[in-house]
């Protein structure tokens, strides 16, 4: 009777105890299937949440950039883990392998990852503004105002007219909801760590601050289309500094009426009345007519040792220059251009 009463017993125990090890495979295939179900994508993509905080539009990128296992569960792991009230801006990184549970935890503390921002061949402000727009949460025609505002760029120590000299071409990490002030003090630093000892005694040397080097560098840029020729061209326009006379620059003449895409530079555009028309006025114009890179800032820091006063198009329209250090052998390369233009009724 005892036997029986524990044969039982063990019987008992052994159902209890294999339907629990059923009820837990049950429990951790529906788990792995979908709490635990992870993102698929082929490469570790992101998404972008902004100040609108929108979640659909968070489930949207989800589900088109990175396989979201189920929307359903996602918004029932939002809601339990509170984090449609916690919802902030940034770029965040989903892997693959990653959980709807791991990456609800980094969204809500705002564990975002930063991006790289590019920024090269830029010539105005507008340009700058889209070109930063495109890559960050920030508005272009916010910045455009901010960049505008000469109490906001005196605080950065330049004025409307310099200030984007601060912008220094190249690739900076940062976050892509870092906001506008954050960005512009973000700037200032790399223009400060950018401006070492080594550059600023350079531009001494020279006889320039580093603003009007930027400025000089960004004439040289737009003349060049060869940047082995930016450390003679930028030894020419020394040379013409230190001699006083104009610069006599065409692209600065381009600046003033507004349009780079000029071929050739006529009477009628040398009569603009524009401080930034150098063949109307001496001296480095008041501010750059492009964002200068560094390989033009360099060059303007370390010209070529020469006597060039004068320089002209080649005739072959190659885009390099004949240089010249007397007026009458200018005139002679000035005059196999402007023969060359009339041959291919360049006007």
């Amino acid at each position: 009777m005892k036997k029986n009463s524990k044969r039982k017993r063990y019987k008992k125990a052994w159902w209890i105890f294999s339907f629990a090890v059923l009820l837990m495979a049950g429990a951790i295939f529906y788990l792995r299937n979908t709490v635990l179900k992870p993102f698929t994508p082929d490469t570790t993509v992101y998404i972008y949440i902004d100040e609108r905080k929108d979640f659909e539009d968070i489930v949207y990128q989800l589900k088109e950039k990175a396989n979201l296992p189920s929307e359903k569960i996602f918004t029932m792991l939002a809601k339990r883990m509170k984090y449609l009230s916690n919802i902030k801006t940034g770029c965040y990184a989903v892997k693959n392998g990653m959980t709807m549970m791991e990456l609800i935890r980094i969204l809500r503390a705002g564990m975002q990852t930063p991006i790289n921002v590019t920024f090269n061949n830029i010539r105005t402000k507008a340009d700058l503004a889209s070109r930063l727009s495109q890559q960050l949460m920030v508005d272009s025609i916010s910045l455009m105002t901010a960049l505008n505002d000469p109490e906001k760029v005196g605080e950065l120590g330049f004025d409307t007219g310099t200030v984007v000299c601060m912008f220094i071409p190249n690739t900076y990490e940062v976050y892509w909801d870092i906001g506008l002030d954050k960005l512009l003090l973000r700037m200032k630093r790399e223009y400060d760590t950018f401006w070492n000892d080594v550059r600023k005694t350079k531009a001494q040397k020279i006889g320039l601050t580093p603003v009007e080097v930027s400025i000089l560098a960004s004439i040289v840029e737009e003349e060049a289309t060869y940047p082995d020729e930016y450390p003679i061209i930028a030894g020419l326009y020394l040379n013409r500094l230190r001699r006083g006379m104009k610069l006599e620059a065409d692209p600065t003449v381009k600046f003033a009426v507004g349009d780079f895409s000029l071929r050739r530079i006529l009477f009628k555009h040398l009569e603009v009345d524009s401080p930034y028309n150098t063949y109307k006025y001496a001296g480095l114009p008041p501010g750059p007519i492009r964002i200068p890179s560094i390989e033009a800032i360099d060059a303007v820091l370390s010209p070529q040792q020469h006597s060039y006063l004068f320089m002209c198009a080649k005739e072959d329209l190659s885009g390099r220059h004949n240089f010249a250090s007397t007026h009458s052998e200018h005139v002679r390369n000035a005059l196999r251009y402007q023969r060359a233009l009339n041959e291919r009724k360049i006007y």
